[in-house]
C-alpha cells in the first residue's frame, strides 16, 4: 500500500491533470474509503439497503465529476472532502428513501459509539445533517471537526492535520460540538 506521502503525490499529480495518477491512486484510497464506509454503515440500522460499495461509488462519481478539479493538498484534504461527500450522499439517500415512503423511512444513525441523547431515540441522518448545518452556522470549525470525525472516520490527529489545528484544539472542539449536539437533540438549542 502507498504511504501518505505517495498518496499525496498522486493526488497532486491528479490535480494537475495526470489521468494515470488517478488510475494508480484509486485502488489505494478505495480500500480506505471502503473500510470507512463499511464501518460507518455497520453502526446504522439493520434495515438500510445502501452498501459500502454503492456509497463509495457515488463518492467517486462526485469527486471525478466536479466541474473544477480539486487542488489536493494532501491525503487528509482528500479524505476530508470525501467525508463531506459521504455525508451528502447519505443525506440524499435518506431523503430519497423518505420521499419514497412518505416520511416514514428515514434511517436512524448514531453520531457516537454511545449514541447522541435524544428524547425521540437515535436521530436519523436528515436530523443529523440539519444539526450539523446549524452547528456550522454557529461555529464552522466545530461543524467541520464533527463531520470529519463521524462522517470521515478521521482520528483527532488526522483532523488536526487536515484543518491546521492542534490535537488539543480538536479534542476541545469535539467535546464542545458533541455537547452542543446533545443539547440540540434534547430541544435545548
Amino acid at each position: 500500500m502507498k504511504d501518505s506521502r505517495s498518496i499525496t503525490e498522486l493526488l497532486i499529480d491528479w490535480s494537475q491533470g495526470d489521468p494515470t495518477a488517478l488510475e494508480e491512486l484509486t485502488p489505494h484510497v478505495h480500500r480506505e474509503l471502503h473500510a470507512l464506509a463499511r464501518t460507518y454503515l455497520s453502526r446504522r440500522s439493520r434495515n438500510h439497503t445502501l452498501q459500502p460499495t454503492e456509497l463509495i461509488n457515488e463518492v467517486y462519481l462526485r469527486l471525478i465529476g466536479q466541474s473544477q478539479p480539486v487542488q489536493w493538498e494532501n491525503r487528509s484534504h482528500f479524505f476530508g472532502i470525501a467525508a463531506r461527500l459521504m455525508r451528502l450522499v447519505l443525506v440524499d439517500y435518506a431523503r430519497a428513501r423518505s420521499a419514497a415512503k412518505r416520511g416514514g423511512g428515514t434511517e436512524r444513525v448514531t453520531l457516537h459509539e454511545t449514541a447522541v441523547i435524544s428524547p425521540r431515540g437515535t436521530p436519523d441522518i436528515l436530523e443529523v445533517d440539519q444539526a450539523l448545518s446549524r452547528l456550522a452556522e454557529l461555529d464552522e470549525r466545530k461543524g467541520k471537526v464533527i463531520e470529519l470525525r463521524y462522517f470521515g472516520g478521521m482520528s483527532r490527529e488526522e483532523i488536526a492535520a487536515a484543518l491546521g489545528l492542534t490535537v488539543p484544539t480538536v479534542k476541545r472542539d469535539l467535546r464542545l460540538g458533541e455537547a452542543w449536539l446533545r443539547r440540540y437533540f434534547n430541544g435545548q438549542n
